[in-house]
């Protein structure tokens, strides 16, 4: 119950709404709790009525009671006027009716008030974790499933509103309506109220045993939900591979084994949770049995002032008692169940990223001086080391190459300079400023990055350019960052040009359209620092060089990395660098590498060799 604690504060800042959400629930059940004393005076009327021995004994049966405020003024009124017994029954009848609409009334308003507040709370909630979710570092999304972080932001925060909103109503209903209904039954009568009560303590025994158990299963099946969402989002996302492969009844066959697990566990909570209404039905018999068997007794024997309308007044007290006890169970049932899920979500609004503003960080312009000091890097999650020792500096404006075999730790060099990793050792430096030092935001705001895994939105084309720099977004600017990236002739052959929807990660595109509006919109950031990570190895020659040429041209005064397997031969690089292991294996000009005679002038010498290779037709 403790991990719903952290719902408090959005409690708090609704706090007008649950404040006034409580006042209906008590305005509606003491309307209601009324209508059980008039009937009561209704059926004694009517028996004095018919009675011609015991009228005098009634009488005074009558004047003892102890109802309601409202309730005497209504029996003074009828009481004391003249109308005839006929007219006396139909003013009683249209006073419960008008207790009725009142409660119906300001029920309508508790449920305007708190189930509105629950779907606030539902809002806030869903934004609070989406702005965490974006806030934890990639070293995170490695160790956590897309479906488990779906399925808590969706299913875990549902189950925590049914908390903030049902459940919280109907507890503050159920408190109103027994506490309403206590009082007036033991000012009524006592002895026959502990008599009814009786079973009320093995009620509370068997709520408290089966809300253990459901504690448990309600965790477990969560776990189990996540687990489910998480294989059918990557079957989803990976269904060419399935159908390439012909996996399709194997996925299937994973699939049900999976969903039956799950299956077997909810209809095992079902079964649990099912114990509760007929328990409760079995309780409710039990006092209305005893209501009217010791009542009866009492009235028989003209004890302890019981008459027939008393009969009748505790038996609609237990029936009103029927729906706010037999939620007990079902408002435990949702209270357990959003404290498995509040745990849940618990887990990752507490998870810290490791990759944060410091406390003295600062914005400022870049220009692109960047230097590497001594910078060594191992991934927490695996324990490799991808970089040792590197020392490298690039002055701004200066366009870097960047070679190596696969693993060599290229890319692991880009996400440091993006701060997606924080350094093992040494540092990194930007204008001489450490970049751990600077906001994130200002950081990557002035690097443009062009990732392997080309990721394109399900949008339009034109806003998946334009995503890298919202502010200059107008349809000239988008053009020009698309013919840089030798796409634009392309994109205008689609079905409706720039405006045309790409599916999900760019699922209608080919892999080298793909990369090139990836490339646009990195150039349409404009910024004064980008890295080009292997982003032209599913493009054909013809078309890498058109884009090596254009890059030429923006790149102009800019600093530039250039992560690549192949060498541009048309490009004149300011500085090439040959990892190895991790470590920088070569550095130098192009004429300097070649004398060297090394992995980059072999590298260079295949190439060559494979263009001078004539091609055979088959």
């Amino acid at each position: 119950m403790w991990h719903l604690k952290v719902i408090n504060k959005y409690f708090w800042r609704y706090k007008t709404r649950l404040i006034l959400g409580i006042v209906f629930i008590v305005l509606s059940n003491y309307f209601k709790i009324l209508s059980p004393q008039v009937s009561g005076y209704v059926i004694d009327k009517v028996e004095r009525s018919i009675s011609s021995i015991n009228t005098s004994t009634l009488n005074a049966l009558h004047h003892q009671k102890s109802y309601n405020i409202l309730v005497k003024q209504l029996i003074d009124v009828v009481e004391g006027s003249s109308v005839s017994f006929n007219k006396s029954i139909i003013l009683c009848a249209v006073a419960l009716l008008v207790l009725a609409l009142l409660s119906g009334f300001f029920m309508f308003l508790m449920r305007q008030t708190i189930i509105v507040m629950s779907r606030y709370i539902e809002f806030d909630q869903k934004n609070e974790v989406f702005k965490h979710y974006q806030q934890l570092d990639a070293n995170f999304y490695k160790t956590h499933s897309t479906g488990d972080l779906m399925n808590r932001i969706t299913e875990d925060i549902s189950r925590v509103r049914m908390y903030t909103g049902p459940a919280v109503m109907y507890l503050i209903n159920l408190a109103a309506t027994i506490g309403f209904s206590l009082f007036f039954m033991l000012r009524e009568n006592w002895r026959l109220t502990l008599y009814v009560l009786a079973p009320l303590p093995l009620l509370a025994i068997t709520i408290y045993t089966v809300n253990t158990v459901i504690n448990k299963k309600s965790e477990k099946i969560q776990t189990l939900l996540s687990d489910l969402t998480s294989i059918a989002q990557e079957s989803y996302s990976g269904i060419r591979v399935i159908k390439s492969f012909v996996q399709e009844k194997a996925m299937l066959g994973f699939f049900n084994k999976n969903s039956e697990t799950y299956k077997k566990n909810a209809i095992s909570l079902a079964k649990v949770e099912a114990v509760y209404f007929p328990s409760m039905a079995l309780l409710i018999g039990l006092s209305t049995l005893l209501t009217i068997a010791i009542g009866g007794w009492y009235a028989i024997h003209h004890q302890y002032n019981v008459t027939a309308g008393t009969i009748t007044e505790f038996v609609i007290y237990i029936n009103m008692l029927t729906f706010p006890v037999s939620a007990i169970g079902w408002t435990a049932s949702m209270i357990q169940r959003a404290a498995a899920s509040q745990k849940r979500l618990n887990e990752f609004l507490q998870t810290e990223p490791t990759i944060q503003d410091n406390a003295n960080a600062a914005t400022t312009s870049l220009k692109g001086n960047i230097v590497f000091d001594n910078v060594s890097f191992t991934y927490s999650n695996t324990g490799i080391t991808a970089l040792q020792n590197i020392n490298l500096h690039i002055n701004a404006g200066e366009k870097i190459l960047l070679l190596g075999r696969t693993g060599s730790g290229k890319t692991t060099l880009a996400q440091l300079l993006l701060r997606f990793y924080n350094p093992t050792k040494g540092n990194i430096f930007i204008d001489g400023k450490n970049i751990q030092h600077l906001t994130l935001s200002n950081l990557r705001t002035q690097i443009s990055f062009v990732p392997q895994d080309v990721f394109l939105f399900s949008d339009t084309v034109s806003n998946n350019i334009s995503f890298s720099n919202e502010k200059e977004s107008a349809t000239e600017s988008i053009i020009a960052s698309a013919k840089f990236a030798s796409v634009d002739a392309e994109i205008k052959n689609f079905s409706n040009g720039y405006q045309t929807t790409i599916g999900e990660r760019g699922v209608t595109l080919s892999g080298g359209q793909k990369q090139r509006i990836s490339i646009a919109r990195a150039l349409h950031k404009n910024p004064e620092i980008i890295v080009f990570d292997d982003c032209l190895s599913a493009v054909d020659a013809k078309t890498e060089t058109e884009i090596i040429n254009n890059l030429y041209q923006f790149l102009h005064n800019k600093t530039a990395i250039i992560i690549t397997h192949r060498i541009f031969s048309s490009f004149k690089f300011d500085k090439i660098i040959v990892l190895e292991e991790g470590m920088i294996a070569e550095t130098g000009t192009h004429e300097t590498l070649m004398q060297k005679g090394g992995f980059y002038a072999e590298l260079y010498r295949l190439q060559m060799q494979d263009i001078a290779t004539p091609k055979i037709n088959e």
